[in-house]
């Protein structure tokens, strides 16, 4: 099974806005010369006093993406400026590479389904031994997504295979049991992590995940056996404690992502309404169906299928906050001092501080799943591209023994 382009959607919001100018216009904006420094952060010698950067592997990571923490972080003016305008631009306007994938229907032990999307022709072209980089996306999106696109083809340019991990009914996966996904449930991934390392056993694995993902991925390297399978991981715009992503979601003008998130979560659920019809038990069906914001759906179907008391158990027993001490993975968290969904302050930035194996790094702006910043900017890559796969190619170097792939690897733009 093949697709192509996808149609021009992100499950962030529903209605997307109109640009008031052309893309011809928004090339000729000035870029700024320099960032404002994050207020109380002092320069540093190993990055740009723009940007937040901290860990107990900073003195392992840090040379190796040095020229990226050496450039100020400039956000591209207007786009950049608000983390909302920031958000909503990047989800609508950011362009889509075009990626032909062969999908594989992966049945698991409960005979659910989830898909697994790798680029078409990669299985005959690829040798055996060839690095393999786990794409986890947010919150109800898959591998139709831009920013998953983007850094899937960045990946593919320097000589990686990559897979795409889309839960059940994301990405039109089909559903096949009264049971979709969670923030804290790790079934799917690990059956998905143990596929894939038995039929590439030559071949180091890789993770990146964003949001939704992102909590899932650090909560996997920090409490599953599975994570010995990971050379490396990486996790952007987490929310890390789903409990205070849940506050700053239900205040202020991030309603609006809440109530689009609900949207996108019920439409998969009402493809899909026969396998639920007689469920029983405290499962409330119709509320999620219907579902205003993320509680509805939780409330109506999440928490039950998991078996938590309410939703805020739910919430609380599903932050990768509680996990990244126990990480022993090489692992780079890039985040948004401004995002609105994954809070700043939800950051465990002592557990990371006191895991040599963590490097974290804050961006002043970058809204959620945003940064529109950097060369490539406004409706190229998101700014963490380059650095996350220098960090990724750095690593497989000191896995494989060898830098003997570093020129033929190097990197080609998207």
């Amino acid at each position: 099974m093949t697709t192509t382009s996808p149609h021009f959607t992100h499950p962030l919001l529903t209605n997307p806005p109109t640009l008031t100018s052309s893309q011809s216009r928004i090339s000729r904006l000035r870029r700024p010369t320099m960032a404002t420094p994050v207020a109380g952060q002092s320069t540093s010698a190993d990055h740009h006093p723009s940007l937040e950067v901290l860990g107990g592997g900073r003195h392992l990571f840090c040379p190796v993406i040095k020229t990226h923490l050496d450039r100020p972080y400039n956000h591209y003016p207007i786009f950049g400026s608000n983390c909302h305008v920031e958000t909503i631009f990047a989800a609508f306007f950011r362009n889509v590479p075009d990626v032909i994938y062969k999908r594989e229907c992966l049945r698991t032990k409960d005979d659910g389904t989830v898909t697994l999307d790798w680029v078409s022709g990669d299985a005959q072209k690829l040798p055996e031994n060839t690095p393999i980089l786990l794409l986890l996306p947010g919150l109800s999106g898959g591998s139709d997504d831009s920013y998953v696109r983007h850094m899937l083809v960045r990946a593919r340019n320097k000589g990686w295979r990559v897979v795409v991990f889309n839960s059940r009914g994301c990405a039109d996966s089909p559903v096949t049991t009264p049971q979709m996904y969670s923030g804290s449930f790790l079934g799917d991934l690990d059956e998905v992590v143990n596929h894939v390392v038995t039929r590439y056993p030559k071949a180091n694995l890789y993770g990146a995940g964003w949001s939704m993902g992102a909590n899932l991925l650090v909560q996997y390297l920090g409490k599953e056996d599975g994570a010995r399978h990971f050379s490396g991981g990486v996790s952007m715009c987490n929310p890390f404690n789903l409990v205070m992503s849940d506050e700053d979601l239900s205040s202020g003008f991030n309603k609006i992502y809440s109530r689009s998130l609900a949207k996108a979560l019920s439409g998969i659920l009402k493809k899909h309404l026969m396998l639920f019809e007689d469920i029983g038990g405290e499962y409330n069906i119709p509320l999620a169906a219907n579902a205003q914001i993320i509680r509805d759906y939780d409330e109506g179907l999440t928490r039950v299928s998991f078996g938590f008391k309410s939703v805020d158990e739910y919430l609380q027993k599903s932050c990768s906050a509680d996990h990244i001490k126990n990480v022993r993975t090489p692992l780079l968290c890039i985040q948004a001092k401004n995002d609105p969904i994954a809070p700043d302050r939800a950051i465990p930035r002592e557990d990371i501080k006191e895991n040599p194996n963590c490097l974290l790094i804050v961006t002043p702006k970058g809204g959620h799943l945003g940064w529109v910043a950097g060369e490539n900017a406004p409706v190229g890559c998101p700014w963490t591209d380059p650095m996350v796969m220098d960090f990724l190619q750095h690593l497989e170097n000191q896995k494989s023994g060898s830098q003997q792939g570093t020129k033929m690897l190097q990197s080609v733009e998207a």
